[in-house]
């Protein structure tokens, strides 16, 4: 009688594993809702260290100016000390300026623009062939990522891409999940995803 235990068992419990795979907690894209932040309105671009900003002050050439968000975060501007500018949006930071502006100019309107956008910075793990951090234009999504990453190893599933993004309130990252498939395909929200700094890509 022979002593080695028969491989075909183990052979169909691993191949019932595979077919029985089921992903930790997650959300589909295309049912994930991205925190608002106060006073954003329609607009969904934060602001970052090393941004170049036009801000236009309505009939006020000497205090409108084209300038850079400094390391610490901050802009100063004519008539104005230093205002924090980092981590908000346009729309928040022209309000900002409005409110500093009112005892020093009759009714004020202020425009922000972002003319230069640094690069954002995540990092690509899993079965990807050239994983680490990654530099992408503002703007990109998880197929940028992906082709920076230099595609799929033999072993990755194409319906087990994620992105895991830190948000205010939760103490784990939120896993959203994506397809390939919907990604090539321009179907449901995936394609028009943006990735932000800090944002994690993992493929499985």
């Amino acid at each position: 009688m022979s002593r080695h235990t028969p491989r075909t068992p183990l052979l169909a419990c691993l191949l019932l594993l595979s077919a029985c795979y089921q992903p930790g907690r997650f959300v589909w894209v295309d049912d994930y809702r991205e925190p608002q932040v106060q006073g954003q309105g329609d607009e969904n671009y934060l602001i970052r260290k090393g941004d170049v900003l036009n801000v236009n002050v309505w009939n006020q050439r000497d205090i409108s100016s084209r300038i850079r968000v400094r390391d610490d975060g901050r802009i100063s501007l004519p008539l104005l000390n230093d205002v924090d500018a980092a981590g908000q949006t346009p729309a928040a930071l022209a309000h900002a300026m409005e409110v500093k502006l009112k005892d020093l100019v009759a009714n004020p309107v202020v425009t922000v623009m972002v003319d230069e956008a640094q690069p954002i910075k995540i990092a690509v793990l899993g079965e990807v062939r050239n994983p680490g951090k990654k530099l992408l234009d503002a703007g990109s999504g998880p197929l940028q990522a992906l082709s920076e990453a230099g595609g799929f190893t033999d072993y990755a599933r194409d319906d087990a891409i994620y992105v895991l993004r830190k948000e205010p309130g939760y103490s784990t990252p939120v896993r959203i999940r994506f397809t390939w498939p919907a990604l090539t395909r321009s179907e449901g929200s995936g394609p028009t995803f943006r990735l932000k700094t800090g944002d994690v890509v993992v493929v499985e």
